[in-house]
């Protein structure tokens, strides 16, 4: 039957096994996506090498080959997520480790909410409860693609399968909300006061403006007293016509005293009315001749009748 196959390695070693700030980094992330081996982080960072050194060689050649491997490899990138449609070439020179651990099937069935940690996530893989596109996955790191994680859910012959299993509700769900709504007021919070800080960075810019319109308004308020003996004289002024003003009281009484003659006059004309009276005495006088004239005409009628 000949040899059995030789399966090749697919992840390279770090070259000095005991460096202290790579242990360090790798605890932390085995412990941020729930890794049980470091052999995972050193598959995850040899496939980030491998497509860097892909694009470094793609970069350079520009030979029809070349362009056929880069639309090749640019679509691979985006189909599992690690790209998006707008970026180019350069970017994939940017990728990090935890961006290949973020498409892990662990760490989606964790983010989807169909598991409480991500610990619980790859017992549910292991323990074959998950499916993806319909097709049972066992192996915690699988890398999903974009298509398929819509796709991801329990099986349905699972007794996971049901929303109201004990395993699948979270009796902390309603603390993480008001955690998450916290971090969120927190961001807007750190926003504005960093808003705030460009603004006041920027208005001392203007402030050079401000001392001249100031200055200028020192001036005119300088300006302003000069004006003021011209206010004194006008006052000056008022107060000579003040004193002018009583100076025509003589005339005043040189008309009291003309009245006063004038009333001295108006006696004079008494005579008058008293020959008048005199007049009106004598007609009355003269009416009772009349009416003894008045009899005799009586007299006569009384006559005539007989």
């Amino acid at each position: 039957m000949g040899d059995p196959k030789k399966f090749r390695k697919k992840y390279s070693t770090p070259n000095h096994p005991w460096n202290k700030d790579a242990i360090e980094v790798n605890r932390v992330i085995s412990r941020e996506f729930g890794l049980m081996r470091k052999k995972e982080i050193f598959i995850a960072d040899s496939y980030i090498k491998k497509y860097r050194k892909i694009a470094k060689n793609l970069i350079v050649d520009r030979g029809e080959q070349a362009l056929k491997e880069r639309e090749q490899i640019m679509k691979k990138l985006r189909n599992l997520g690690l790209l998006t449609e707008e970026s180019k070439l350069d970017d994939v020179l940017s990728l990090e480790l935890k961006d290949i651990l973020e498409r892990r099937l662990q760490t989606l069935v964790f983010k989807k909410g169909l598991a409480r940690s991500m610990k619980q996530a790859r017992q549910f893989i292991t323990h074959r409860h998950i499916k993806v596109a319909g097709k049972e996955i066992t192996s915690p790191s699988y890398f999903v693609s974009v298509d398929e994680e819509a796709q991801l859910s329990f099986k349905e012959t699972s007794h996971l399968f049901s929303e109201d299993h004990p395993e699948r509700v979270d009796p902390n769900k309603d603390v993480k909300e008001e955690a998450e709504a916290l971090k969120e007021a927190k961001k807007n919070i750190a926003e504005k006061d960093v808003a705030e800080e460009k603004t006041e960075e920027v208005k001392p810019k203007s402030e050079p403006k401000v001392e001249e319109k100031v200055k200028g308004v020192s001036k005119t308020e300088e300006v302003k007293p000069k004006l003021e003996p011209k206010v004194e004289e006008k006052v000056k002024e008022v107060s000579k016509t003040e004193e002018v003003k009583p100076k025509p009281e003589p005339k005043v009484e040189e008309k009291v005293k003309e009245v006063s003659k004038t009333e001295e006059v108006k006696p004079k004309p008494e005579p008058k009315v008293e020959e008048k009276v005199k007049e009106v005495s004598k007609t009355e006088e003269v009416k009772p001749k009349v009416e003894e004239s008045v009899p005799k005409v009586d007299e006569k009628s009384s006559e005539v009748s007989k």
